[in-house]
């Protein structure tokens, strides 16, 4: 039975070379299945050089190995959360050390923010109806506008004129 590997994170490198590429992986495995040719495969994987295709086999190489030898040792994620809650656990480790197990365990929980969540809102029913409540409250308070009398600027004779003639030479074209 095959068995699904994870990736392996690289760090990243100024040349890009030790860069992690797993898209680049990815794709490559998927072109695989059309062509053998490194020219094409660079095409095809967006890769610079052909050098790139080659780096990128490589690390697909060291991934699979990687992680047969850890199968081999039996390191799965179960053995190092093990790992983390022993320390965690022991008494006669420093505090420190197991600070950092119980910071491991909230980070990989996703709780290491300690940001203040917003409290948990009501459904969009409720929402809707204090949204309507606020809106009838503040139209209670709005006081009535002060009336005025708009004064509308005073065409010139000329332009009227011109209005007059474009509007007639508009009205003979459609007679």
């Amino acid at each position: 039975m095959e068995k699904k590997l994870k990736p392996v994170t690289f760090t990243t490198g100024r040349y890009l070379n030790s860069e992690e590429g797993d898209l680049k992986q990815r794709l490559l495995l998927k072109a695989l299945k059309v062509t053998n040719d490194p020219k094409e495969l660079r095409d095809m994987i967006g890769a610079k050089t052909v050098a790139d295709v080659y780096r990128t086999f490589d690390k697909l190489a060291l991934r699979k190995e990687y992680h047969t030898a850890l199968a081999k040792l039996n390191i799965d994620f179960s053995y190092i959360a093990k790992g983390i809650k022993k320390i965690a656990d022991d008494d006669n480790a420093k505090d420190a050390d197991r600070l950092n197990a119980f910071k491991t365990f909230l980070k990989s929980l996703g709780l290491e923010d300690y940001k203040d969540a917003p409290p948990p809102s009501d459904g969009w029913e409720e929402l809707l109806t204090k949204m309507s409540q606020k809106e009838k409250s503040s139209e209670d308070k709005v006081e009535e506008a002060e009336v005025y009398e708009v004064e509308f600027p005073k065409i010139p004779d000329k332009v009227k004129q011109s209005r007059d003639e474009e509007d007639s030479v508009g009205k003979s074209l459609y007679e």
